[in-house]
């Protein structure tokens, strides 16, 4: 048995540039354990709660309180307890908060803790974390990328509404081809909008951010890339993150980028409409969160064709999660670990979203970090499918690349 002999928090940053918050995990074996937490900017309302500082300091988004909290209360809750068992001191630290959502101690401070415990425990363990994950999983699988190469909504200062155009190869021999595919499609797409006289500066997950006439434009300007990289759209489709939550105004819809309103029947004919006309496979966050019954009509219409994704809808979270199977709203849940706050809850969901059916998509967010953790997390528990931004910015292709050697180590 290998015991806690140190946890400490960092006040440390993110791919925004706003302060984030980081934990290392210290073993008597000599195993450590590093994390640094992400933060969205499109958020749920039921995530759990990240504990910002307030006033002045760095725009009131400092995590001194946060860090304090790991310091001052979760470590002495951990010191000496075995770190082979991380869901037990998950446990722990749960019942020390003692809220729903995380708000006392903060899901920042929480996650960051229960990160650097799992990497501390497989380290311990003498195995990489994916193998630890797998240890459970029974094997090792590489996701396919869904990769957002065209931002839009709460994602870019542009004048696009749905918030991620993403590109998915659906046949491919391994993940390192996939990149491949993904790679030369978005090299292609910002030669295609240099061309058109567009801007070719990206959004905060690397994708490109121009003005254009609306969305079919963009869906459009994908496909050409798609069809110039000489690919063809039986081999890549698209997949789109609406962020309906973010339009969602009294009973029905506002666009605020093309002023548009729309009611619920009206945006679902509209998802419909766009499924019709292009080579669409996934739809996340179709409707807001709040609504389960228009989530449930949507699936209906497109479930047997279309991955109905539920983001801000299931907030990681396994109370929404089983409410949303019991109506039948989406067919799938995106995996976002600070949704909920700690990986051994992130792990029951996904646990429950398997034993249902249900598809996942491990998920970055758009403050995201150095911190390659959501990568082995996708291939430990054959998650098939991982969201982690454009080839473009560090915090990106750490995943990325994290994920391509781990194919190196173990299918090649």
């Amino acid at each position: 048995m290998s015991k806690i002999i140190s946890v400490k928090g960092y006040e440390l940053f993110d791919s925004r540039g706003n302060p984030t918050v980081g934990a290392r995990v210290e073993t008597d074996s000599g195993a450590v354990g590093f994390s640094v937490v992400p933060s969205g900017a499109s958020t749920g309302k039921y995530e759990a709660v990240e504990l910002r500082d307030g006033g002045k300091r760095l725009c009131g988004k400092g995590v001194r309180l946060a860090v304090k909290n790991i310091n001052s209360l979760i470590a002495p809750t951990l010191l000496g307890m075995d770190v082979s068992a991380p869901q037990k001191a998950d446990k722990a630290i749960l019942e020390l908060d003692g809220t729903e959502d995380k708000r006392r101690l903060g899901a920042n401070a929480v996650l960051a803790v229960s990160v650097a415990l799992y990497k501390a425990a497989a380290e311990d363990k003498g195995v990489p974390l994916y193998r630890y994950f797998a240890g459970e999983y029974g094997e090792i699988t590489m996701p396919l990328p869904m990769m957002n190469i065209l931002n839009g909504g709460a994602h870019a200062s542009n004048n696009i509404d749905i918030q991620e155009f993403m590109i998915k190869p659906i046949v491919t021999s391994s993940f390192s081809e996939s990149m491949e595919i993904c790679a030369e499609i978005y090299h292609t797409l910002k030669k295609l909008l240099a061309e058109k006289g567009r801007a070719t500066a990206v959004g905060d997950e690397g994708g490109f951010a121009p003005d254009l006439s609306g969305n079919e434009e963009a869906i459009e300007l994908i496909v050409e890339a798609i069809e110039k990289a000489g690919y063809s759209t039986d081999r890549v489709k698209l997949c789109l993150d609406v962020a309906a939550s973010e339009w969602a105004e009294g009973n029905g819809y506002f666009l605020p980028k093309s002023k548009k309103r729309l009611t619920r029947d009206e945006l679902i004919s509209y998802l419909c409409e766009l499924s019709r006309k292009y080579p669409i496979c996934s739809i996340e966050d179709g409707l807001c969160e709040e609504d389960l019954e228009g989530t449930a009509e949507l699936t209906k219409r497109l479930g047997e064709a279309v991955q109905i994704v539920g983001d801000d809808l299931f907030v990681t979270n396994k109370k929404r999660l089983q409410k949303g199977i019991e109506a039948g709203a989406a067919n799938a849940i995106l995996i976002k670990p600070n949704q909920i706050g700690s990986v051994s809850e992130t792990l029951e969901v996904i646990r429950l979203a398997k034993e249902k059916g249900y598809k996942t998509v491990i998920s970055h967010r758009s403050g995201d970090t150095e911190d390659t953790f959501i990568a082995d997390l996708a291939a430990g528990v054959s998650a098939g499918q991982i969201k982690t931004g454009a080839p473009c910015r560090s915090e990106r292709t750490a995943k990325y690349n994290r994920l391509l050697f781990i194919e190196q180590e173990n299918f090649n």
